[in-house]
């Protein structure tokens, strides 16, 4: 066999001779060891680890180098390939390879989940067979992917000269494959989640049933016709590429209209299958101007699909990734509320935050007073639950605002300014520089109008009930005890603000998925038709009831969920007996305040400014985490990668560094793009 395992520092000597090491040459009349060959071969050029780009290329050159100049070796390599080309059937290769399977969603991700435990058996007559036995490891894909095209590209035009497509069996599977795909492609594009879209605009359907059309018409035609089948071939590749073009173009309709998982679903599996019948049809038009590009890329996607076949991140990445996109794009637009770029906006949302600062002083006193009741811990959780979905929804109708919401939405606003679907080209990061500036005196905007009216109110309420009510919700050791339960070192106080910065990035998903469903779901229509309620209720009232579901839905399920996972999480804790519970900076600031009037013995300075110091780290990390969160979907359903935009983070810093003052306080003039160097 090729043996180059000795050439890991040295592929090609300075003078161009030959590397040291001889090819191993396997007859070609020994077609049964062909498999066991390219196992081999795999083996030597698979490099120590999968991220060692320069390793795998080393091999890969040294590789070429020996089929260029050892006529043996591009022999055996030929028969080895040959052999398993005549042996395997190509056709679930090709219609089914990395192609998601006819069961809907929960029925193919099931599937993925037995598989993963138990792998699935294969024909050995099966290509994919192949495929699995030579690149057997399940990181193949990634150094296999990481060699460079032109590589690839050398490789199979060594190869290509050999590999006989007038193969009478080889065509015949596939003519097979372009059938099966064929059908399969019309039949999911007259759907009802793909059809209902072009039922005003018949041209969007128009495609799947004519490609099928000409796929019957290629198949009647005598195979020594070549010059019509190309012509066929080409009208067929035109009308799957207006195939693609409609699917692009009812993925953008869900801007308008809303998603779901079943046509996100369908939508990734018609494109699958239109790109594997491009590169069906490349081939089948046998003029020796293979698309070498397309071809590699399937050649990687066939071994990237074994390596990932039963790989449940992958199957809920692609399902989930564009109603991720819709529901952070519903988050998007409100976030957009929330980023200040003046000073009238500024206080605008500043008034908004010492509004709900107001709020939560109530909302916070309740939650104690409900703690002095007699409830079991299911019960207690619930009462806190009612009690903090009150408040929020109370802020949602009265318009003020909650700081710590903000971040699951204004994330969502940053990554859609560098949403490569919207915008052609690079995007401008010095405006989204500036965006980031806007936030973050925003964000300050709304912890300190929230912070200026928590721990004031909250103290003059419980000294109010104090001396005139006679009543004091906390002393002594449980006035204690509330600030200890702010204190970073004797609490776990950052701990649960990390989780309730999971619950607040939570709560805004259910927001987003809540908007996109009302949308995608027409919830509008189908109360204005309702039967009953079109009958029993006014046209004014009815259409009331309409905008009040189109407006508030998504805030008020957002606002309950987010109640319900702060009040119940210290009442699991309890439950299971583990450290759980929540910290959210308002609550916080409240709890020290009545902690603080209902101490016997007075604490020292040093003590209250760490409660202090803890109880803003508690605002930092509800912040951040929600942030994190919600920006990595963001970005993750837009497909974007940060690292090719490294000059991002630099931009950011050169505009902190020269106008330190807008990422507090509003400029006096709203910067532009220009204006960053």
């Amino acid at each position: 066999m090729i043996n180059i395992g000795k050439h890991k520092k040295k592929a090609v000597q300075a003078n161009g001779e030959k590397p040291e090491g001889q090819a191993i040459v396997l007859p070609i009349y020994m077609a049964d060891r062909g498999l066991e060959f390219l196992i081999d071969l795999v083996k030597q050029i698979r490099p120590s680890s999968p991220q060692k780009k320069e390793e795998a290329e080393l091999k890969f050159r040294s590789l070429l180098y020996q089929l260029q100049h050892d006529r043996s070796a591009i022999v055996s390599l030929r028969s080895a390939i040959r052999s398993q080309f005549m042996k395997s059937n190509l056709l679930p290769a090709l219609s089914e390879s990395g192609l998601i399977s006819t069961r809907g969603f929960v029925q193919e991700l099931t599937r993925k989940l037995k598989h993963k435990l138990l792998p699935e058996l294969q024909e050995r007559s099966d290509f994919r067979y192949v495929i699995s036995r030579v690149f057997f490891k399940p990181t193949d894909h990634i150094w296999v992917a990481a060699i460079d095209t032109e590589l690839w590209k050398k490789f199979f035009r060594l190869l290509r000269v050999h590999i006989n497509m007038n193969d009478q069996d080889l065509l015949a599977q596939l003519r097979d494959a372009l059938q099966v795909l064929s059908y399969r492609v019309s039949a999911l594009g007259l759907e009802k989640e793909v059809a209902r879209y072009f039922r005003d605009n018949r041209e969007g359907t128009m495609p799947f049933l004519e490609q099928n059309k000409l796929v019957g018409s290629f198949l009647s035609v005598p195979q020594d016709d070549l010059q019509t089948g190309r012509l066929i071939l080409y009208n067929i590749q035109e009308q799957l590429y207006n195939c693609k073009q409609s699917i692009l173009w009812l993925r953008d309709q869900r801007m308008y209209h809303g998603t779901s998982l079943a046509q996100t679903f369908l939508s990734v599996r018609i494109m699958q299958m239109v790109e594997r019948m491009l590169v069906i049809t490349d081939v089948l038009d046998r003029d020796n101007q293979l698309d070498e590009d397309r071809f590699i890329e399937y050649f990687v996607t066939v071994i990237t699909n074994e390596n990932k076949k039963n790989s449940l991140k992958e199957f809920l990445s692609d399902n989930l990734g564009m109603v991720a996109y819709q529901i952070s794009e519903h988050k998007g637009k409100k976030g957009e509320k929330y980023i200040t770029t003046n000073a009238d906006e500024f206080r605008q949302l500043l008034n908004s935050a010492i509004g709900g600062g107001f709020i939560v002083s109530f909302v916070a006193i309740t939650k104690n007073l409900i703690g002095k009741l007699p409830f079991a811990p299911f019960w207690m959780g619930f009462s806190y639950s009612l009690n903090y979905s009150a408040g929020f929804i109370l802020m949602d109708q009265t318009h003020t605002t909650l700081a710590t919401k903000q971040p699951a939405y204004t994330a969502s606003a940053v990554a859609s300014s560098l949403d490569s679907k919207k915008q052609k080209g690079q995007p401008d990061l010095r405006n989204l520089a500036i965006t980031v500036g806007n936030i973050s005196r925003s964000q300050i905007a709304s912890f300190a109008g929230n912070l200026m009216v928590v721990f004031p109110l909250t103290y003059l309420l419980v000294w109010l009930l104090g001396e005139y009510g006679g009543y004091r919700i906390a002393t002594g050791d449980q006035a204690l005890a509330l600030l200890e339960a702010q204190h970073p070192t004797h609490s776990f106080a950052l701990l649960y603000a990390c989780f309730t910065g999971v619950f607040l990035f939570l709560s805004g998903l259910i927001s987003g998925y809540v908007e996109n469903h009302v949308t995608y779901g027409q919830l509008n229509e189908r109360l204005r038709q309702h039967p009953i309620l079109s009958h029993s209720m006014s046209p004014k009232k009815l259409n009331r009831l309409v905008e009040l579901v189109n407006t508030y839905s998504g805030a008020f399920t957002g606002s309950l969920a987010l109640g319900f996972f702060l009040g119940m999480s210290a009442s699991v804790g309890k439950i299971f007996g583990i450290p759980f519970d929540i910290r959210h900076i308002t609550i916080s600031a409240g709890n020290t305040a009545i902690g603080y009037y209902g101490l016997e013995q007075p604490v020292t300075l040093g003590y209250m400014v760490v409660v202090v110091l803890g109880v803003l780290g508690i605002g930092f990390l509800n912040f951040f985490v929600s942030f994190s969160l919600a920006f990595f979907v963001a970005l993750k359903s837009r497909g974007i990668r940060l690292r090719e935009y490294p000059e991002l983070i630099g931009i950011i810093w050169r505009y902190f560094l020269a106008h330190p003052r807008d990422f507090v306080l509003p400029p006096k003039r709203q910067r532009k793009p220009e204006d960053l160097r």
